[in-house]
């Protein structure tokens, strides 16, 4: 029996997960835990207030940890999240602190691989298409900004993922009243120009909100208000949906889209709207191929972990088939 320790690193929240592994690939889920990203200093705080927690599992007492983290990733050692106060090196962490087998991943290659594990039993289909299972997927997802990857099958077997910064690209605003708002986000944010963070995200929401009603609301408080018809909501739906077309048309993805993260989770609406089917299938040159194209609510907000063990599963698989 192997363990493997788990964690999804977001810009609010840091999930842990405590899975185990037997020689026949099953893969077991024990417990999580959560913790708020913005009451620890560093990377290793957040290690040693795990450690101090009511998670049964030591960390170095794991056989693998994978951590999966909102950023790029260097050598799956080093990540600089730009929406979380402070670096994760692991070379920074003190010897025993964590298991040797240590790797960081970006955490939605973690959210990519979960589309392959049961971490997807309870995933609702909001747009209906004809799924490709040998086809590439992707997973796209709000929460403190928008996070993207895609998941390709292999000929030899198995997946690989491709992480995206996707979400630092420039947003396509498209009519003049949405340039309207997109010059309103330039005198709020002062940036060179708008990008999808900014746009389809829970601060997205807030800017949003204000914009339409003059009402300055956090995202929780915005999301507590929203009803089926309110302007916000239509608007959001438009966005996410582009965001979701936009991608699933750059990975041809046939295999599926798939929507995590937590703006979904809270306003189910927003994707369940006829406002964002509409959008996602909106295209002059490529309707018939997006009408092809399932699209997946996934409202586990603990599918990253399951993605990150199947991930280390993987790592533990080739070193049993090598031992």
């Amino acid at each position: 029996m192997k363990t493997i320790l788990t964690a999804d690193i977001g810009g609010t929240n840091c999930r842990f997960a405590h899975f185990t592994l037997d020689k026949d690939g099953n893969l077991s889920f024990i417990q999580s835990k959560w913790l708020k990203t913005q009451t620890v200093s560093s990377f290793p705080a957040l290690i040693q207030a795990l450690e101090a927690s009511d998670f049964h599992l030591s960390p170095h007492e794991a056989d693998v940890a994978i951590i999966a983290v909102a950023g790029p990733v260097a050598e799956g050692r080093i990540s600089h999240p730009p929406y979380i106060p402070w670096k994760i090196d692991l070379s920074d962490i003190e010897r025993g602190i964590l298991p040797e087998k240590t790797e960081l991943i970006n955490d939605f290659v973690a959210q990519a691989y979960a589309c392959r594990s049961r971490a997807m039993d309870a995933v609702r289909e909001i747009v209906p298409g004809t799924l490709d299972k040998d086809a590439p997927l992707v997973v796209i997802g709000a929460g403190t900004a928008l996070g993207q990857a895609a998941l390709i099958p292999l000929k030899t077997g198995g997946y690989a993922a491709l992480p995206s910064e996707g979400g630092h690209a420039p947003f396509p605003f498209e009519t003049r009243e949405e340039m309207d708002y997109m010059n309103f986000l330039l005198t709020q944010t002062n940036a060179p120009y708008v990008i999808a963070n900014t746009v389809v995200s829970g601060k997205g929401l807030s800017l949003l909100h204000t914009y339409l009603t003059g009402r300055h609301l956090k995202p929780a408080e915005v999301a507590a208000e929203l009803k089926e018809t309110t302007e916000t909501l239509e608007w959001m739906a438009r966005f996410y949906g582009r965001a979701c077309r936009n991608y699933a048309l750059q990975c041809v993805a046939t295999g599926g889209v798939y929507i995590a993260g937590g703006v979904a989770a809270k306003i189910p609406g927003m994707i369940t709207h006829p406002v964002f089917r509409e959008t996602f299938r909106k295209s002059e040159t490529m309707a018939g191929l997006l009408e092809k194209i399932p699209v997946f609510l996934n409202l586990n907000e603990e599918s990253g972990l399951w993605g990150a063990a199947l991930y280390g599963w993987n790592k533990l698989k080739n070193e049993w088939s090598q031992s």
